[in-house]
């Protein structure tokens, strides 16, 4: 279903993001998860892309099953990093042929080994504008063409220190053509609030989805900080994860809470909707679920317009 049909039919869109599999063992472990993720019933699902392409084929395998089961609508991540414009094309008109309504068009990070491989695009903008040539192309079984996501830093990206112009990047991607933007995870929602208000005055005006993820573990904690650079994890919160530091079962539990005190606030300030980074694991996000009082994800957008 093309983003703008969620949109319309999901007032909060509630979506989970996945990775493709490693190994065998992962494979069947993420099968038996994604079981408990259908039962959640989210707007839609999104399946990660590694640095340069690394996960491409898994990618691609991983996003057309969960099409073709029809249980999750999957939403692929798209990196241009050390891509070919016939990598790109190639890539469109695949998922295209499958029925893929949606992309989250992404810049993507520098593999760490080949970094002298260059491509074609340099900017997540790039990306964009390319897509919108395909969906003009009239090559997509949708008149529309793909939905196309972007993604948001409430924190600033590294790369861009200037939040002015950061801002205005976004803006430029949204003008080409974006539909949506999801965020990158934060753990302090006054960040999302006042970003979101110059987002407004920047005049963007399309849906803000915002990123959510429960610390789980002080490694997550710490892989986060490097992967989510510019991430601010407040001392309430580090106090609390490093008070049950020997008690992994009461850090999780702090983690959640910590997760559903967020989720309750961005929905009560009118979020345009939850997107869960879950690891792969399925149990914070249940448990978050079961203390927001939601058995599915309609349960949400229901409890919100009463």
């Amino acid at each position: 279903m093309h983003i703008s049909d969620i949109m319309a039919e999901n007032s909060p869109t509630v979506s989970f993001e996945f990775f493709p599999p490693t190994s065998s063992e992962a494979a069947s472990a993420l099968k038996e998860r994604l079981k408990v993720f259908s039962k959640l019933s989210p707007s839609f699902v999104s399946v990660t892309y590694g640095a340069g392409g690394s996960t491409r084929d898994r990618t691609h395998d991983l996003v057309v099953s969960l099409q073709d089961s029809g249980d999750l609508d999957p939403v692929p991540h798209l990196t241009c990093v050390q891509h070919s414009t016939k990598d790109i094309d190639e890539i469109l008109q695949r998922y295209a042929e499958h029925g893929i309504s949606n992309l989250l068009a992404l810049r993507g990070d520098e593999p760490q080994k080949d970094s002298s491989v260059t491509g074609d695009f340099a900017h997540a903008i790039d990306l964009v504008r390319h897509i919108k040539t395909f969906n003009d192309s009239g090559s997509h079984p949708d008149d529309r063409g793909f939905g196309i996501g972007v993604a948001g830093f409430p924190e600033g990206h590294p790369e861009t220190p200037n939040q002015l112009r950061h801002m205005d990047h976004l803006r430029e991607k949204v003008d080409v053509g974006a539909d949506w933007i999801t965020t990158q995870l934060f753990t302090d929602n006054s960040h999302f609030f006042d970003w979101r208000d110059r987002c407004d005055l920047a005049g963007i005006e399309v849906p803000i989805v915002a990123g959510v993820m429960p610390i789980t573990s002080l490694r997550t904690m710490e892989r986060m900080s490097d992967l989510a650079a510019g991430t601010t994890f407040p001392a309430r919160l580090q106090r609390s994860l490093l008070r049950y530091r020997d008690d992994p079962a009461s850090l999780q539990q702090v983690g959640v809470q910590w997760a559903v005190d967020q989720c309750n606030e961005l929905l009560d300030h009118h979020v345009a909707g939850l997107h869960f980074y879950t690891l792969n694991r399925s149990d914070a996000t249940e448990q978050i679920f079961e203390a927001l009082g939601a058995k599915t994800s309609g349960d949400l957008q229901s409890t919100r317009d009463s």
